[in-house]
């Protein structure tokens, strides 16, 4: 849904206080769309906008707020109100919620809870972190194979209006073990003296509670699914988990792989309301590491401070030849990540993998190469140094290649998040070796000391 009013507008507004006005454009937003709103304003200006939406509403903006400005309400509300949000929310919410606050303060919530949500919000947080029991939700509708669609019905209508999802309803036997999934559109085009056994086919798919979230992920994608049900080593159904849930993890995640790439810590909040200073211990602890790199890239080029001297062109070609070779390792690394994320590429295809890169690589190479040779042979000292540039790129770019391949495989192997290899760490990498290629041969063709 796209908003009524843009933040500049709304800026306005509120810098005007003209609260009634504020108050009356709120009422025509979705709730997501005033989340959006309060993450552009300061703290104390998104407090007093949530404080005029309406009871109803305000639980689930909260859901959408930014964990920074949930945590702030949580430590700056009277007790009645915030235990009439805790209270409200959902349970996979919950769970999401109290998995980023403090533990004092995650403690003072569950009181707030009554025993029955406070045993199964205790239960969700036991299972371990980034699981799909963390992320499941125990609102659902079951039904018995030895039901009429009739008496089906009055049970989906009787307990329906409280669960996550009613799209889905999950035939049980006694034991609650999980038969089968049944569309609700079945339900409706099926006679009502007839039974729910009728209906089963035995066919569905689940997931245990202890899986990893993306590996629920995975299966949404493969089977085209709107909710996953959730079940335990013996079948039991233990919960739901929704496609909405399943893609804000994954959004998440797909935010923490491009600032791990870009040599960032990941930043749970918005741009707009994480502090400069938090953004720069976030990043300057992998500046740090990048530099000290650099030093060494540093000293390789002393080491060859005579061949440069003596055939000054050599020189002119450090760019080109780093850079290129930088490029190659992170379109590959790049590549191969994401594969292996979406399950294209398993660990075992490896073999496959540095086959294929080899020769893609070797292909690159040869055209890039050739290239250099011309600009060098035309430009650059003759054809000695052309042939010298020449063969250093297909090297460089053959070696680039296949180390940006290679080594997200290696990290998966090692049950290592791939997306650590960033770009700037691969980059300074390839950097070193590709200027130790370039001028041992530069040495070995021209005969310098």
């Amino acid at each position: 849904m796209i908003p009524k009013i843009t933040f500049p507008e709304f800026q306005e507004i509120i810098e005007n206080k003209d609260w009634r006005t504020i108050k009356s454009r709120l009422s025509e937003l979705s709730s997501q769309d005033i989340a959006e709103l309060l993450s552009f304003l300061d703290t104390k200006e998104a407090i007093l906008v949530f404080r005029l939406v309406s009871y109803q509403k305000a639980t689930e903006i909260f859901s959408d707020l930014e964990p920074s400005l949930q945590e702030f309400i949580l430590t700056h509300f009277a007790d009645k109100e915030i235990k009439q949000i805790i209270q409200e929310l959902s349970y996979d919410d919950r769970t999401a919620l109290f998995e980023d606050l403090p533990g004092k303060l995650t403690q003072k919530l569950l009181n707030f809870l009554d025993k029955k949500d406070r045993v199964e919000a205790l239960k969700l947080l036991g299972y371990p972190e980034d699981s799909v029991g963390r992320l499941m939700t125990p609102d659902y509708v079951v039904v018995r194979p030895e039901w009429s669609i009739q008496k089906s019905f009055e049970h989906i209508r009787k307990y329906g209006k409280d669960a996550e999802t009613i799209n889905m309803i999950y035939v049980v036997d006694k034991n609650w073990k999980l038969l089968d999934d049944i569309p609700i559109r079945r339900f409706i085009l099926f006679e009502q003296d007839e039974q729910v056994r009728d209906m089963m086919d035995f066919s569905f798919v689940s997931i245990s509670a202890i899986e990893d979230q993306e590996d629920a992920y995975k299966l949404f994608k493969k089977y085209d699914l709107t909710v996953l049900p959730v079940i335990d080593k013996e079948g039991v159904l233990l919960g739901i988990v929704t496609v909405d849930d399943i893609f804000d993890v994954r959004e998440e995640e797909v935010t923490e792989d491009f600032h791990k790439t870009s040599a960032i810590s990941p930043v749970e909040e918005s741009y707009y309301t994480v502090s400069a200073s938090r953004l720069y211990r976030k990043r300057i602890g992998w500046l740090l590491i990048l530099l000290l790199t650099d030093f060494f890239s540093s000293s390789i080029i002393a080491h060859f401070e005579n061949a440069i001297q003596a055939v000054i062109a050599l020189a002119f070609f450090i760019p080109i030849l780093i850079d290129s070779g930088g490029n190659i390792s992170a379109q590959s690394s790049t590549l191969i990540i994401r594969a292996l994320a979406t399950g294209e590429l398993t660990i075992r295809s490896w073999f496959k993998v540095v086959k294929k890169e080899l020769l893609i690589g070797l292909m690159i190479g040869l055209t890039l190469g050739s290239i250099l040779y011309i600009r060098g042979f035309f430009w650059r000292g003759g054809p000695t140094i052309g042939m010298v540039v020449g063969i250093s790129m297909v090297a460089i770019t053959v070696w680039a290649n296949l180390l940006g391949s290679i080594l997200p495989i290696i990290l998966t192997k090692l049950k290592l998040d791939p997306a650590v290899i960033s770009s700037p760490l691969l980059t300074t990498l390839i950097d070193s070796t590709g200027l130790i290629i370039y001028f041992s041969l530069a040495k070995f063709v021209l005969h310098l000391e």
